[in-house]
């Protein structure tokens, strides 16, 4: 095995000078009209940009996140991508003081990026009595945050699962981990069947999300409990589901579709771009109590990312075009865990998730939303302790690496 490469800090400094800009744009904000007590049926309340808008153009301190942000150990290196040359790639990498914590590599999603890794990271590699600990890498996807977008046109999933696996690999984690939701979820459903099991030996995802119900022929025993009445957490999964495809899908069409015309208005207007997130932050979470200043930190970064705003929502046009979007969950036989949570997007019952993989490890939880590294860091790091654990389905699937 090559030896690991050497890595390169990454610290985040914002010039002055894109400071300013931002609050230039803001000052020159033009707000659209809103029916009379319309909460949240026509999208983001009015009341609720215009505050917001005003406090990141004159009370939010980005200079106060920028060094809150930069305690994480953040690093940047060149990964080469078949096809499309070298990428410059920003992760958060965090190791344990366990010598035999277990290599867990972190994706996030849209509008996520790796932030979402902040608040569960030191429950992850803690070093606790009887409870596995792990190496923790949390990648920004090509085109979020601080990693270089590609020029070229055709970047599906199986190109970030290549940036993530060779990531992996040029730290010296030739075996390891996974754990993903949404676009991350994707991407590791692509590792674990193209990098499993030489590479990926197991993977746990926080969005099971299985593209069909289960069939007679190939999954007969899913398929006779699917047969049987849902109970009262699968109707209200099933609810919760017809709500999104039904209220929530009009950013996917449009990203998946036209995503080159939404980015004007993402890279153009810091007020678009706030609405346009700060609506999936509140309605794709479960109660969770965003405060204005964890809001502007989260879409500040999108603001200020490397390739810009408009460079993250090519994933969707990109996996449509794959086929990404759509077929079957290439199977994968390396052990498969997951935590479903009632307020994320789809929510399906048990007897569809366990066709996405070969599954080891499920929980149903009480609350929760789409964010759940963020909104509940404690039950997902509890989740994962309990699945790669002493007595766990998925304990020593990395040799010489049990996290003890």
């Amino acid at each position: 095995m090559a030896q690991p490469a050497v890595e390169i800090p990454f610290t985040i400094h914002i010039p002055d000078s894109e400071i300013e800009y931002l609050h230039k744009k803001l000052e020159v904000t033009r707000f659209p009209d809103e029916l009379e007590d319309p909460k949240w049926d026509y999208g983001a309340p009015l009341s609720d940009i215009k505050r917001l808008v005003g406090l990141w153009k004159d009370g939010f301190d980005w200079r106060k996140s920028e060094e809150s942000i930069n305690k994480l150990p953040q690093f940047i290196t060149d990964i080469e991508v078949d096809d499309f040359g070298t990428l410059k790639i920003h992760y958060v990498h965090q190791k344990s003081e366990v010598k035999d914590a277990i290599p867990l590599l972190f994706v996030h999603g849209w509008p996520g990026h790796f932030l979402e890794v902040r608040k569960i990271l030191p429950l992850l590699v803690e070093a606790k009595p009887d409870q596995p600990s792990f190496h923790v890498v949390a990648l920004s996807l090509p085109g979020f945050g601080f990693s270089e977008a590609p020029k070229k046109k055709g970047f599906g999933i199986k190109k970030h699962a290549e940036v993530a696996n060779k990531l992996m690999l040029s730290l010296g984690y030739n075996e390891y981990v996974t754990q993903g939701g949404d676009w991350g979820h994707i991407i590791t459903v692509l590792q674990a069947s193209i990098y499993g099991p030489k590479h990926v030996k197991a993977w746990h995802s926080n969005f099971p999300l299985p593209r069909s119900p289960p069939s007679l022929l190939q999954n007969p025993l899913s398929y006779l409990s699917h047969l049987l009445p849902w109970d009262a957490k699968e109707k209200a999964g099933a609810a919760r589901t017809n709500w999104f495809l039904a209220k929530g899908m009009g950013y996917n069409l449009e990203q998946s579709t036209q995503p080159q015309t939404i980015g004007y208005s993402l890279a153009d207007s810091p007020a678009g771009l706030l609405a346009w997130i700060y609506e999936k932050l509140v309605q794709w979470s479960d109660n969770y109590p965003w405060t204005d200043e964890e809001v502007l930190e989260w879409v500040s970064i999108y603001w200020f990312s490397r390739a810009g705003p408009a460079a993250s929502v090519r994933i969707y046009y990109e996996a449509r075009q794959e086929g990404s979007i759509g077929q079957k969950t290439p199977w994968s036989p390396i052990p498969f865990g997951y935590s479903s949570f009632p307020k994320d997007l789809v929510v399906r019952p048990k007897s569809w998730c366990r066709t996405i993989g070969n599954v080891v490890f499920e929980k149903f939880h009480e609350d929760g939303g789409h964010f759940s590294a963020h909104e509940r860091p404690e039950i997902l790091a509890a989740d994962l302790r309990e699945m790669f654990g002493k007595g766990g389905p998925a304990f020593g699937v990395v040799p010489g690496k049990n996290g003890y």
